[in-house]
């Protein structure tokens, strides 16, 4: 993120989870965005797991919350300005900004909108974009929840002139303090998805009894295909 600020160039990144990683699989526009992506990092301790297995041993988890936690520490020290986009609310969005304020003095938050929950027309993306240029922030932070920050970051790249997009998902809510984070136990586990839905179980269970075991299937499937693929290079 450093390095693309201070050479201007352009970038941006995700933080996947099973659930981006399984709409990519059935959304053809999602997975073009997930592979326009500049790096996608696995967020989702499962996601290490699948990775370690099929013979990536260095894989490591990029909590996207976390990442964000790390970086506005970073950005306190160095005044690098940066943009909040999503929140649940606008009153949601103004508490975050003031928390993070508080945790790091001297963070520099230059801007900040929380879209509604429905497409934004033309013109308001036109604004949004010039708002987003206009504050001259480096790096803005995306928390609109995956896919649809994925599919936003990839529209709207070509219009921004921030340096680096980063989408970081639930990262906003759990900031604000409006969801608790599953404790860190549970997430080296691989149960935070089981801790989220007991929290939000209307707005989660779908999700979760869709893409779970469809993950575990793809990835059974994927298990098999690559010891094959080892076993015959061995022979």
């Amino acid at each position: 993120m450093d390095a693309t600020i201070a050479a201007d160039g352009r970038a941006w990144l995700t933080a996947a989870a099973v659930n981006l990683v399984m709409s990519a699989r059935e959304d053809p526009d999602v997975l073009a965005a997930v592979l326009g992506a500049t790096l996608a990092v696995p967020d989702g301790q499962p996601l290490v797991w699948a990775l370690r297995a099929l013979s990536h041993a260095r894989a490591t988890r990029v909590y996207g919350p976390d990442l964000m936690l790390n970086w506005c520490a970073h950005a306190a020290r160095t005044g690098t300005p940066m943009y909040l986009y999503g929140g649940r609310t606008p009153e949601a969005l103004e508490l975050l900004e003031r928390l993070l304020c508080e945790r790091f003095p001297g963070l520099a938050i230059v801007g900040g909108f929380s879209p509604p929950f429905r497409e934004l027309t033309e013109e308001e993306e036109q604004r949004v974009a010039q708002d987003i240029d206009a504050s001259g922030a480096a790096v803005v932070w995306v928390g609109t929840g995956q896919p649809k920050q994925e599919l936003w970051m990839a529209r709207m790249r070509p219009r921004l002139s921030a340096p680096v997009l980063v989408g970081v998902g639930a990262a906003f809510d759990f900031h604000a303090g409006l969801v608790p984070q599953a404790p860190r136990w549970m997430q080296r586990a691989g149960l935070e998805w089981l801790y989220r839905l007991a929290r939000e179980p209307r707005r989660l269970w779908r999700r979760y009894a869709r893409y779970n075991p469809r993950f575990v299937a793809a990835f059974a499937c994927q298990y098999v295909r690559n010891r094959g693929a080892h076993g015959g290079l061995r022979r």
